[in-house]
């Protein structure tokens, strides 16, 4: 019984010494804010706005979609002689305004031209040594 007595005396003042927040978990650290020095406050240059050349647009004139596509795909370029002829004999001036748009329209009337018509377009690309070309039944083979 004076064992136990003495047991405890001894726990409960050994847990006294590591309370109250001085032990080696809760020491105080140093502050990384205080131990860097801060570089002082710097007022910047002044950028003030410089007025506008003479003969130059205002900024809300400018059509932003329209210098944004010019920036992306370049003015118009001037088409040669035999692009031009050939769009003038497929019909330039006729064509309607929205066909693009209609043209992947799922209500666009498609005529079907047959599986072989497919094929040829479906055909992988290649330099046509192993070329073969499929009618029905019929298979020519490559030339050699």
């Amino acid at each position: 019984m004076r064992k136990l007595i003495l047991a405890a005396g001894l726990v409960a003042t050994l847990s006294a010494c590591g309370g109250g927040g001085n032990g080696l978990l809760n020491r105080g650290r140093p502050d990384e804010f205080a131990v860097t020095r801060q570089a002082p406050l710097v007022v910047p240059p002044d950028f003030a706005l410089v007025p506008p050349a003479p003969g130059t647009p205002a900024a809300a004139t400018v059509d932003s979609s329209r210098a944004a596509q010019e920036a992306l795909f370049g003015g118009p370029a001037p088409r040669s002689a035999s692009e031009s002829a050939a769009l003038n004999s497929a019909g330039r001036g006729t064509a309607a305004a929205g066909i693009r748009s209609q043209a992947g329209d799922p209500d666009t009337e498609v005529v079907d031209k047959g599986a072989t018509t497919r094929d040829i377009i479906a055909a992988p690309e290649g330099d046509g040594q192993d070329a073969r070309a499929a009618t029905g039944t019929q298979t020519t083979p490559p030339q050699q």
